[in-house]
């Protein structure tokens, strides 16, 4: 079974970084009319970010899932593909931009790198358990810290910036957060269970249960009031509602949590400016061409209007790879709106092979929280792919205009060292979950057997 695993991985990853290397040759050939100089660099950089991920986890985890890490590296090879579409042309178009594909790539290894050894160090995902609340620590720590330094980045303080260097905690904190309630929720989950009064034939949650809940809608409504940070704010109490819906099975639970999610929303949309711009800009993405003093109040954004004209005019089937142009979008492109890159040069049908990258990478995720038999386990293998699919969600989301703006990187698409390496530490987490599960079933299958 384990052998069986593995060789399909291999192929897999074999696939993926065909499919890296041929993107990237044809970026090369659309923009520059000749074969890429750097072809044979970036094919063997792909070959060796799949190869030593593979062959660590064939030896320390060799039942693992086999379809999760070919699909993290299809992104990341993706990610490193539109980044070295995008550098000359924001090159051309803004003096002084530099290149940000070669830093991505650094921030691919050092991110693969951690999972390799997290894998390798990481035994057992049970012993986190006993380290819960530590890690809540050190996520409140991580969430608080930008709140602290000075300045504020395109309107949000989710940066920790020293000297040259950024790093976004908030990307850290939301996986030590998923531990943390991982822990806490299968101490306390018959509690939390426990049925209360009803309301419109909806049971509620018992009132001295409620505290949990209300402490993190409070500290996530202190993220987006101190922090400005919509999308932090979000995942934080997102991932918070579904991992207590799936310990308790108590639908009370998500009517409270979304009654309070909404309730914060208001709040802050009416009393924190840049949030309210950003509301004000999903509202009336196109207002901003009327004369200024006919636009709505605090609308200064023409970035979500971009988006949806480079969303329609890729049609179907796109632009090509590298005849579109992403840059007038401006810095964004590199980060949230790297999709609208997606949607104008691959279309439709790229955004929805994207979208199904990201689906199924959540979906093997939920799988193996079916699969492996701890409580622990199960609920955190359901937080960190709750985690990553509510991010997927609001930075799509986002830049397709169904919800306001946030302003997060897209997991291993987008340019961001923090994401990037928070993302490939997320993946060594599931990869460690799933070949517990994979040894239980691999034992259940030979008892069976004997």
């Amino acid at each position: 079974m384990a052998v069986r695993r593995r060789r399909r991985e291999a192929l897999l990853l074999g696939l993926a970084v065909l499919i890296s290397c041929f993107g990237y040759a044809y970026a090369g050939l659309s923009m520059g009319g000749g074969f890429p100089d750097r072809f044979g660099v970036f094919a063997v950089g792909m070959g060796c970010l799949a190869l030593v991920p593979h062959l660590t986890v064939r030896r320390w985890a060799p039942y693992a899932d086999p379809l999760i890490l070919p699909l993290t590296i299809l992104l990341s090879g993706l990610g490193l593909v539109l980044l070295h579409r995008l550098d000359p042309s924001y090159a051309e178009r803004f003096e002084g931009s530099g290149a940000t594909a070669s830093d991505q790539l650094m921030w691919t290894v050092l991110g693969v790198a951690l999972c390799a050894g997290v894998v390798l160090v990481l035994r057992d995902h049970r012993t986190l358990q006993r380290h819960s609340y530590a890690m809540m620590a050190v996520a409140l720590v991580l969430l608080m810290a930008p709140a602290l330094f000075p300045g504020d980045t395109y309107g949000a303080k989710r940066w920790i910036l020293v000297g040259p260097l950024s790093f976004q905690p908030g990307e850290f904190a939301k996986i030590l957060m998923a531990v943390f309630f991982a822990g806490y929720l299968v101490a306390h989950r018959d509690a939390l269970a426990r049925p209360g009064r009803r309301v419109l034939g909806v049971p509620l949650p018992p009132g001295r249960q409620l505290g949990p809940i209300v402490a993190v809608w409070l500290l996530s409504l202190m993220v987006l009031v101190f922090e400005r940070d919509l999308g932090t704010s979000l995942i934080f109490f997102g991932l918070f509602v579904v991992m207590l819906y799936t310990a308790t099975e108590r639908l009370g639970w998500v009517a409270f949590g979304l009654v309070m999610a909404a309730v914060g929303a208001v709040v802050a949309g009416a009393t924190e400016p840049h949030v309210k711009g950003r509301v004000v800009a999903w509202l009336h993405p196109f207002d901003i061409f009327l004369p200024e003093e006919r636009r709505p109040a605090g609308l200064i954004s023409h970035q979500l209007a971009d988006a949806l004209f480079a969303f329609g005019s890729g049609g179907v089937t796109g632009s090509g790879l590298g005849r579109g142009h992403p840059e007038f979008i401006g810095f964004a492109g590199r980060s949230d709106f790297i999709l609208t890159t997606v949607g104008e040069e691959l279309g439709l049908t790229g955004t929805m092979a994207v979208t199904v990258l990201y689906a199924l990478l959540v979906q093997r995720g939920l799988s193996v929280a079916l699969h492996v038999r701890d409580p622990f386990g199960k609920l955190l293998a359901v937080g960190l792919s709750a985690a990553l699919a509510l991010q997927v969600f609001v930075v799509g989301g986002g830049v397709m205009g169904l919800i306001p703006l946030t302003g997060k990187a897209l997991p291993f698409l987008a340019k961001g060292g923090s994401s990037l390496v928070a993302g490939w530490l997320l993946i060594a987490l599931l990869i460690r979950i799933s070949d517990s599960a994979g040894r239980t079933r691999a034992a259940e299958t030979r008892a069976e057997g004997g």
